[in-house]
């Protein structure tokens, strides 16, 4: 069994959806259809899932799965903004799975399934779906802090210390900008989830970005001054979990919103998701 993704890149242009065509796909690398006028970017991450077909090496042509979303999904998301623009974008996400499920399935004889679909509205915005439970949508936004820090235990010698963290065990510190990304599940009910985008921007803001942002971390925050909490990525990340899932939870009392995880990318090339 293997996975396949598939990044599927296109632009939805003012009256597009009544011109009733497309223009020629002379760049489907950057997105077709492209963009014309203010039009909106989007992609769609298509997870399939399935066997390899041993007679020609493949599991599934990339081409069927860009042939599908255009034909299908792209056209769900075109109605919706010219007749629905203001819903969540999660509502759809049930409408468009199904369709690609039915189209790849089809044309793959059987053998392929959409295993999963996120739908990147920005580079830092995204609702995602799995095809076993179509009635919950992961939603994630992406934030970003200043801060400085020292990585320093208090159960080990300076000599030990040194030898463990280098140059990060600079006694002045050094700093970092965080990006921070929350992974929140929501229950679809209606066309307005229990927890918005602006909710969890302004709770994220509320609980992390003014604990944590252009602070030495060792020095400013409780957390990590006091308790000789050793400020590395991976406890950043489980604190930012464990003081932001309350506030998610108070704020959707009903239920219908919680915290799944939390990711925090240190530099581009460290991150830690909590839990994992």
């Amino acid at each position: 069994m293997v996975e396949l993704t598939r990044a599927v890149r296109f632009c939805i242009n003012p009256d597009e959806a009544r011109a009733g065509g497309w223009e020629r796909a002379d760049n489907t690398f950057a997105a077709y259809p492209s963009m014309r006028g203010l039009g909106r970017y989007y992609e769609l991450d298509v997870i399939c899932r399935g066997e390899i077909d041993s007679a020609t090496g493949y599991f599934l042509n990339i081409k069927q799965i860009d042939q599908a979303v255009r034909a299908g999904a792209v056209r769900v998301i075109e109605r919706a903004c010219s007749e629905r623009a203001g819903i969540f974008p999660g509502v759809l996400l049930p409408e468009i799975i199904a369709d690609l499920d039915q189209r790849l399935g089809t044309e793959a004889g059987g053998k392929a399934r959409v295993a999963r679909v996120r739908w990147r509205l920005t580079p830092y915005y995204s609702v995602e779906m799995s095809i076993d439970a179509t009635e919950i949508v992961l939603l994630r936004q992406q934030f970003e802090f200043a801060a400085s820090h020292r990585l320093h235990s208090a159960g080990l010698s300076d000599a030990d210390n040194r030898a463990m963290f280098g140059k990060c065990n600079n006694p002045s510190g050094h700093g970092h900008n965080y990006r921070i990304e929350p992974c929140v599940e929501l229950c679809l009910s209606g066309e307005l989830p229990a927890l918005s985008l602006g909710d969890l921007e302004r709770l994220v803001n509320l609980t992390l970005i003014e604990r944590y942002d252009h602070k030495h971390l060792n020095v400013d925050t409780p957390e990590f001054a006091c308790a000789g909490f050793n400020p590395s990525v991976e406890n950043i990340a489980r604190e930012c979990f464990h003081r932001l899932s309350p506030a998610i939870a108070a704020h959707a009392a009903a239920g219908g919103a919680r915290l799944r995880h939390v990711t925090v990318w240190e530099t581009d090339k460290t991150s830690c998701t909590y839990p994992a």
